[in-house]
């Protein structure tokens, strides 16, 4: 055994790889492409402790070198993923184009989870492209996946980013980078589209079983166990989706190959974190006709889950027409119970307790006054949480002045002491969000090796609901926002 072999076995992986037996159609097994000068920009030291990992016993050359693929842990299969999907709308052939799966380690309490690495070079579904990834939307997905974690809000995580020591062509010569990606796992609402498309039963089954026993085990005797997973899919993703509206977060990239079975947030392509409150906000710019717009999400949710009901129509029923009368019969539901679950987070961000009837007008009202007067969606939560750096004129206008009354009128109904209601409030809205101009600094900083903005960042979003004095994250940016781009990085 080589030293660094040695080394990697230390470590602590653990690879139990389970996804590499199901059908050879839905993947293909390669080893990522070696690159010239890998060098480490970032360890998620905290997080990899978490999955039983110990990288101090090795350096940086090493560890860089293990996370660009030159060398792979022992018990490791790579693989890239076949998936299919829709893309804004229209339905496209996919697969992993740039990355590459190594393994399923196995981490404390025998938690399952995926080891992908992103940007680690051209697979059978890279459809003519490069296979490989630019520094600045690896730190990207790197800052926004884990202030989501920071965010509570379920989601892939970033373990690491290297630079590969060399440069990729987008519209200028970028440097080159590869992400670590951990997830519970890859399976998306475009996994079962593409083996569906195959119009072979038997290998669909073996999916759902696959994914039910991975994910859901609880399922598992279900006499109908793909109505089953639909409906606990259903679930998990209102409640995903009313998390990112709490937060003000647009994916900005809600194909359905970018839906996870999971539940989990995936894929930080053009995502942003909204400014002044509009529903139509759009940051991507991809997304010319705002189908993916901050209030659209909800819609695009039910949309890709009747993408993902739609695959499963011979396992829910032999029959087709009944099995379509019992998918319709689920979704008429979908509105009802997003509203209910999106009333009571709202309600939660207001520090109201139980229900009344006029909640819904007094959100309402709140959420148009902050359309009208272009009005930071954070920071009013934490105007009205006392936080003393909000000091924005418009909290003295006379319309914010008369909805403010009547939002404490209705705190006095929840007949609880007012902190009670403060800390509700407190656990529901951050104080910060990665904002876009931060995120931006920070991207550039580390592109001329300045790595300092990139830590003290990452520090502030790990604990975003706590009260340490960190006003430069909080503050509203120079202009609205409104004009601000992100892109898939692709």
């Amino acid at each position: 055994m080589s030293k660094m072999s040695s080394e990697n076995s230390k470590i602590g992986w653990r690879f139990d790889n389970t996804y590499v037996h199901l059908p050879k159609i839905m993947l293909s097994k390669l080893s990522p492409v070696p690159v010239k000068s890998p060098k480490l920009v970032v360890l998620n030291d905290e997080y990899s402790k978490e999955l039983g990992l110990n990288f101090s016993i090795i350096n940086n050359d090493s560890i860089a070198s293990l996370f660009a693929g030159n060398f792979l842990p022992e018990g490791s299969e790579p693989i890239a993923q076949a998936y299919s999907g829709h893309q804004f709308g229209y339905f496209t052939m996919l697969g992993d184009g740039r990355a590459i799966l190594i393994g399923e380690h196995l981490a404390k309490n025998n938690k399952r989870v995926d080891i992908q690495f992103k940007g680690s070079g051209i697979t059978p579904y890279s459809r003519n492209a490069d296979g490989r990834a630019a520094l600045g939307p690896m730190l990207r997905e790197y800052i926004i996946s884990e202030a989501m974690h920071g965010l509570k809000i379920p989601t892939s995580r970033s373990l690491a980013v290297v630079e590969t020591g060399e440069k990729v062509m987008r519209e200028t010569l970028l440097p080159g980078a590869i992400l670590t990606r951990v997830a519970s796992s890859h399976i998306r609402v475009g996994t079962f589209q593409y083996t569906a498309m195959r119009n072979d039963t038997k290998i669909l089954k073996e999916l759902l079983t696959y994914t039910i026993k991975r994910h859901y085990p609880e399922l598992k005797n279900n006499k109908n166990p793909a109505l089953a997973l639909l409906k606990v899919v259903i679930e998990k993703q209102i409640e995903l989706v009313m998390n990112w509206m709490r937060v003000g977060f647009i994916h900005g990239v809600m194909n359905t190959d970018n839906m996870t079975i999971s539940g989990e947030t995936i894929d930080y392509g053009p995502c942003a974190f909204m400014d002044t409150y509009d529903p139509k906000t759009v940051f991507s710019s991809i997304d010319h006709h705002g189908r993916y717009a901050y209030g659209n999400q909800p819609d695009i949710t039910n949309w890709n889950l009747l993408r993902f009901a739609e695959t499963l129509i011979p396992l829910i029923n032999k029959k087709e027409d009944k099995a379509v009368e019992i998918i319709k019969d689920t979704f008429n539901k979908f509105t009802k119970v997003y509203k209910e679950s999106w009333l009571n987070m709202m309600r939660k961000k207001l520090g109201l307790f139980g229900e009344k009837n006029k909640d819904e007008n007094l959100i309402n009202q709140l959420l148009s006054w902050m359309s009208q007067n272009n009005a930071d969606y954070t920071n009013t939560f934490c105007y009205l949480m006392k936080e003393d750096f909000v000091k924005d004129k418009l909290f003295q206008n006379s319309s914010f002045k008369k909805w403010y009354k009547e939002w404490r009128n209705r705190i006095k109904q929840n007949k609880k002491p007012d902190n009670l209601s403060l800390n509700l409030m407190r656990f529901t809205n951050p104080l910060v969000i990665p904002r876009n101009h931060k995120v931006e600094e920070t991207l550039d900083a580390a592109n001329k090796n300045d790595l300092i903005p990139l830590h003290n960042l990452l520090k502030v979003l790990k604990k975003p609901y706590e009260r340490p004095k960190i006003k430069e994250y909080q503050i509203t940016p120079p202009t609205s926002g409104k004009m601000y781009k992100t892109f898939c990085g692709t």
